[in-house]
């Protein structure tokens, strides 16, 4: 069987619907194919922490019915110490906002085809025309997008993305009730999202408890399995271990449970994207990557990556004599870099570096925040120099001498 559209995405996700959303909104027609079964979506692809911020909501139309919380700070731990900043912010049930976006995007005339796997693209004279999926089937269309993650089938058959097992981050996270989000000793988490640092439960990542209300909340960790990981990590343990083990000794579990079928998993590649454009032919969210380096946020820099494709795809198929070409698609990748991740490079950079910190050192940067004035970590964490160095101690010398060395091997 063969079919003909402006579009086709291979990819249910954030990006790949926010895309498809988008160019169906502008009177495109877009097929979708997505290899769950709609009966059971998201049940594989259910893995993101689902926490973002209220310009996400906003910016995308996102309604407040496939919101767990609403949180008002952002907190920074340590093994022994806290950094508290007032921070709007969101967590999603990740599986409603999934569905959200694919029921929206049919309103908006999208065609989404379920239980169909892509494989391969379909290239002539050297330019992408189409897709085989679901074995011998195949579609044609003027533009085609990967937002399939890190399985990448069609960025990877035509070497538009280079994704290294060395920058794989893996993730779990479960939810749990009976959670004490007031303990003694620890910062107030209600309705607060927290990230810590802390080798001893996650080397060479981060650990986070996200507050869904009352006693609820989701808990997990991820890590690079890097050389940070390698220095930090125990034998024998996996990341299941990991988490079970801040489960069992920190207070703040002792009453709690997990919330039956409640667990996710996930990866996701941390590392400076390549190309992400070639003939007839895009990649976007994860597929990318598109994964924020430094707190590991990718909702909203997957729905801007899936709206900087669908604009760049409808200029195209707006002209005259329809042009698909790599000169004009190439137009995504410069939004990309200015609107998706405009400091991908430092924040990566950062990331490398921060992971490398002992946790004595984590203590130490808990306690600069605090001293320094509230705007030093959003300067930091957009990436300001002067703002970097306010941070650096004299005695960082060794390590940055370390972290210099590794990026030389690089």
């Amino acid at each position: 069987m063969t079919d003909r559209f402006d579009a086709v995405v291979a990819g249910a996700g954030p990006a790949g619907a926010q895309c498809a959303r988008d160019l169906a909104r502008r009177g495109h027609d877009v097929v979708v194919f997505e290899t769950e079964p709609e009966e059971e979506f998201p049940r594989q692809s259910n893995k993101s922490t689902a926490g973002t911020f209220p310009s996400m909501l906003s910016s995308f139309g996102i309604p407040d019915d496939v919101v767990m919380n609403y949180t008002d700070d952002v907190v920074l731990e340590s093994p022994n110490g806290h950094f508290v900043r007032d921070q709007p912010g969101a967590v999603l049930e990740f599986a409603d906002f999934k569905r959200y976006l694919v029921r929206d995007g049919r309103e908006q005339g999208a065609e989404y085809r379920f239980d169909s796997r892509v494989s391969k693209p379909i290239t002539e004279n050297g330019e992408v025309v189409g897709v085989r999926y679901d074995g011998d089937r195949e579609a044609y269309a003027d533009v085609v997008v990967d937002a399939t993650g890190p399985a990448a089938p069609l960025a990877k058959a035509l070497d538009v993305v280079d994704l290294e097992r060395e920058n794989q981050a893996i993730g779990v996270e479960y939810e749990m009730e009976g959670v004490d989000v007031e303990a003694d000793g620890y910062a107030d988490l209600t309705d607060a999202m927290m990230l810590r640092l802390d080798h001893e439960y996650a080397p060479g990542g981060y650990s986070w408890i996200f507050h869904t209300g009352g006693d609820t909340a989701k808990v997990g960790l991820c890590y690079l399995q890097n050389e940070a990981h390698r220095e930090y990590a125990r034998d024998g343990m996996g990341i299941d271990d990991y988490l079970q083990h801040w489960l069992d000794t920190d207070p703040r579990f002792a009453d709690a449970e997990r919330i039956e079928g409640e667990v996710h998993r996930g990866s996701a590649h941390v590392q400076l994207p390549g190309e992400m454009s070639t003939d007839g032919f895009m990649a976007v969210g994860d597929t990318v990557p598109t994964v924020d380096p430094l707190w590991g946020e990718g909702i909203h820099t997957c729905m801007k990556s899936g709206r900087a494709a669908a604009a760049t795809a409808d200029r195209c198929l707006m002209l005259e004599e329809v042009d698909t070409s790599a000169e004009r698609l190439s137009v995504y990748d410069d939004l990309w870099h200015r609107d998706v991740a405009p400091s991908v490079r430092t924040r990566l950079l950062m990331t490398r570096l921060l992971y490398l910190a002992s946790n004595e050192r984590y203590d130490e940067l808990m306690a600069d925040l605090s001293r320094l004035d509230g705007d030093t970590l959003s300067e930091a964490n957009d990436g300001n120099p002067r703002a970097i160095l306010r941070l650096l101690h004299l005695g960082d010398l060794p390590l940055l001498a370390r972290f210099a060395r590794e990026q030389l091997a690089r």
